[in-house]
Protein backbone atom coordinates (compact mmCIF):
# COMPACT_ATOMS: atom_id res chain seq x y z
CA UNK A 1 0.00 0.00 0.00
CA UNK A 2 1.66 3.00 -0.81
CA UNK A 3 0.93 6.68 0.74
CA UNK A 4 -1.29 7.76 -2.14
CA UNK A 5 -3.57 4.56 -1.97
CA UNK A 6 -3.70 5.24 1.82
CA UNK A 7 -5.06 8.77 1.43
CA UNK A 8 -7.38 7.56 -0.67
CA UNK A 9 -8.90 4.99 1.59
CA UNK A 10 -9.02 7.72 3.96
CA UNK A 11 -11.11 10.37 2.05
CA UNK A 12 -13.28 7.09 1.86
CA UNK A 13 -13.48 6.49 5.33
CA UNK A 14 -14.51 10.44 5.99
CA UNK A 15 -16.86 10.26 2.71
CA UNK A 16 -18.31 6.87 3.96
CA UNK A 17 -18.83 8.45 7.50
CA UNK A 18 -20.46 11.49 6.63
CA UNK A 19 -22.95 9.40 4.24
CA UNK A 20 -23.90 7.74 7.30
CA UNK A 21 -24.24 10.60 9.40
CA UNK A 22 -26.52 12.25 6.54
CA UNK A 23 -28.35 9.28 6.84
CA UNK A 24 -29.51 9.55 10.71
CA UNK A 25 -29.94 13.10 10.49
CA UNK A 26 -32.55 12.87 7.55
CA UNK A 27 -34.35 10.41 9.69
CA UNK A 28 -34.52 12.23 12.59
CA UNK A 29 -37.25 14.50 10.57
CA UNK A 30 -35.14 18.05 11.84
CA UNK A 31 -31.65 18.19 10.61
CA UNK A 32 -29.20 20.66 11.76
CA UNK A 33 -27.87 21.52 8.22
CA UNK A 34 -31.63 21.47 6.69
CA UNK A 35 -33.20 19.07 4.56
CA UNK A 36 -31.94 20.22 1.38
CA UNK A 37 -27.89 20.79 2.74
CA UNK A 38 -27.86 17.05 3.88
CA UNK A 39 -29.89 15.70 1.19
CA UNK A 40 -26.63 17.52 -0.96
CA UNK A 41 -24.16 15.97 1.25
CA UNK A 42 -25.59 12.32 0.98
CA UNK A 43 -25.62 12.58 -2.74
CA UNK A 44 -22.34 13.30 -2.96
CA UNK A 45 -20.66 11.13 -0.48
CA UNK A 46 -22.39 8.09 -1.46
CA UNK A 47 -20.19 8.27 -5.00
CA UNK A 48 -17.16 10.04 -3.66
CA UNK A 49 -16.73 6.77 -1.16
CA UNK A 50 -17.18 4.33 -3.75
CA UNK A 51 -14.73 6.38 -6.42
CA UNK A 52 -12.55 6.95 -3.45
CA UNK A 53 -12.37 3.60 -2.61
CA UNK A 54 -12.12 1.79 -6.08
CA UNK A 55 -9.33 4.07 -6.71
CA UNK A 56 -7.30 3.39 -3.51
CA UNK A 57 -7.26 -0.80 -4.85
CA UNK A 58 -6.55 0.15 -8.21
CA UNK A 59 -3.69 2.31 -6.87
CA UNK A 60 -2.79 -0.80 -4.42
CA UNK A 61 -2.82 -3.34 -7.02
CA UNK A 62 -1.06 -1.34 -9.20
CA UNK A 63 1.90 -1.17 -6.80
CA UNK A 64 2.56 -4.57 -5.38
CA UNK A 65 4.59 -5.93 -7.39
Amino acid sequence: MTPKSGVFLLGSCIAAIAAVGAVFELSSGTPDLGNLNTSIILALSIPVTVLFFVVAVKDTRANMK
